[in-house]
């Protein structure tokens, strides 16, 4: 019955591969969307892999996931799949909380625009200039270019600290003055300018942190109740909050955070007192609502916190992949928006494309949950026909037993002489141990030099000097040193 219906949808993706009228109903998207999850690559000449996402759950060790879709420009459907935590009975709906992690980014710069647009705040001042109850502290970069709002909330003020890793049941909970300036009980570097601003881009969730005191400092309202009145309540995002610790009594449907290897969090989950960057819990409903905001916002449509010109000026790409908030996709007519998430137990990510209207969010409570919120992207892209989150296509190519030997050996990072590989040459690919950490892993050909892991899709060029002679493999932009 399985292999049937495993049938009936690959005629349905067939038949929307060559262009022919959609006419499945929502029901039927679904569940194709369910039943489609794909790795990263697929082998050209073979019938696609495909996956169920309960198959692909119990891979990822991830209780539950959550997800909302939006088509043209309006909710269309909502499903949460699994249980509140590995040992619960309690199975999860679409109002159950998932921390959002760095989502919280992008809607926490909702409420900086807005009150540039209300003319208390400008983006391109001295963010010194706002804050009263701290300060960036001035050094040679600050003195040449002062950091402003507009680097803030696109990752090139210059600023440190890229990530907080929360604190778990029990440990004290720093004010965000002991985060800033980097004292106890907090456990993140001080926040300082270490670049000039505007330069170049990297990602800094302690310009966030600036930011959140920059709005308290402004308003003379706590985080939390700042973006509850400026952006959760007017954009329908009514089953979402910033505070921190999660009060008692969200804490019923709240979903508990895992680890890669399926144990529960201890304590169920960390605190993140660091709000604007990371504190955000949410449902994918709500996100749902806050990306048919933009959305509407840019048409003119929906204005409840920005108008259509400031929407344009937060969706422009800077310096980087940032606009003011959101990670900026692609161009013109397939412009989208995009942010991922990642605190400790919890996997987020949603894309939004803005002239289709197209929108997903999906949640997890899972460490290795991105792993299976890609492959459900790759399943969405399937069932509505996008471009982006495609999978990537290889053929394998017979390579003799006589030119696989030839890579083989031991290769070593010039840097680091303890992170060696072996490879060796056999049933015609080449077989890879990290000799450091025990990962294994098989390389497949697809050129004489070229090869690729089938599960991930890494690719692997081997080097070699102007003589013939393989000199080393680089994966991505590292590069190991034949040694043996």
């Amino acid at each position: 019955m399985k292999a049937f219906t495993l049938f009936l949808l690959m005629l349905v993706v067939a038949k929307l591969a060559v262009g022919q009228p959609q006419t499945l109903s929502v029901e039927q998207q679904i569940r194709l969307v369910e039943t489609s999850l794909m790795p990263p690559l697929q082998l050209a000449d073979q019938p696609p892999v495909l996956f169920t996402l309960e198959e692909r759950m119990r891979h990822y060790h991830v209780p539950a996931v959550s997800i909302a879709f939006v088509n043209n420009g309006q909710f269309e459907w909502a499903k949460a799949y699994g249980y509140l935590s590995s040992d619960s009975l309690k199975k999860a709906d679409t109002q159950t909380l998932f921390q959002a992690a760095s989502i919280s980014k992008p809607i926490a710069a909702l409420a900086a625009l807005r009150l540039v647009e209300a003319g208390k705040l400008d983006l391109d001042t001295d963010v010194n200039t706002y804050l009263k109850s701290w300060k960036l502290k001035r050094n040679r970069f600050t003195e040449q270019k002062p950091v402003t709002l507009r680097e803030l909330l696109s990752h090139t003020a210059g600023l440190t600290v890229h990530g907080f890793r929360g604190y778990a049941a029990g440990e004290p909970i720093p004010s965000v003055m002991q985060i800033l300036n980097g004292e106890k009980p907090a456990h993140s570097p001080p926040v300082l300018s270490d670049t000039l601003a505007g330069s170049r881009w990297r990602y800094s969730g302690g310009g966030y942190v600036v930011l959140q005191q920059l709005l308290e400092d402004v308003t003379g309202m706590p985080f939390s109740e700042i973006m509850n009145q400026y952006v959760l309540q007017p954009i329908g995002m009514t089953n979402s909050s910033y505070q921190q610790p999660l009060p008692d009594s969200l804490q019923n449907n709240a979903s508990v955070g895992h680890l890669g290897n399926g144990k529960k969090i201890a304590g169920d989950w960390h605190t993140y007192p660091e709000m604007a960057p990371a504190g955000l819990w949410t449902t994918p409903t709500d996100l749902a609502h806050y990306m048919t905001e933009v959305q509407q916002s840019l048409t003119g449509k929906a204005n409840h916190v920005l108008s259509p010109k400031m929407t344009r000026t937060m969706l422009t790409k800077h310096v980087g992949e940032h606009g003011l908030g959101p990670e900026i996709r692609n161009t013109g007519d397939s412009l989208a928006f995009s942010h991922g998430g990642g605190n400790s137990g919890f996997r987020s990510y949603f894309y939004s494309h803005i002239k289709s209207g197209q929108s997903v969010a999906i949640m997890t409570n899972g460490d290795d949950g991105m792993g299976l919120i890609f492959e459900m992207l790759r399943s969405i892209a399937k069932a509505y026909g996008w471009s982006d989150f495609k999978p990537i296509v290889k053929k394998i190519i017979n390579l003799s037993q006589e030119k696989l030997a030839v890579l083989a050996g031991e290769y070593a990072l010039p840097s680091r002489k303890d992170r060696v590989l072996q490879i060796v040459a056999k049933n015609k690919s080449l077989w890879v141990k990290q000799v450091w950490n025990g990962f294994e892993y098989t390389l497949y050909p697809e050129s004489t030099l070229n090869f690729f892991v089938k599960e991930y899709g890494d690719q692997f060029t081997f080097e070699t000097s102007a003589s013939g002679a393989v000199t080393g493999v680089t994966h991505e932009t590292t590069t190991w040193v034949k040694i043996k």
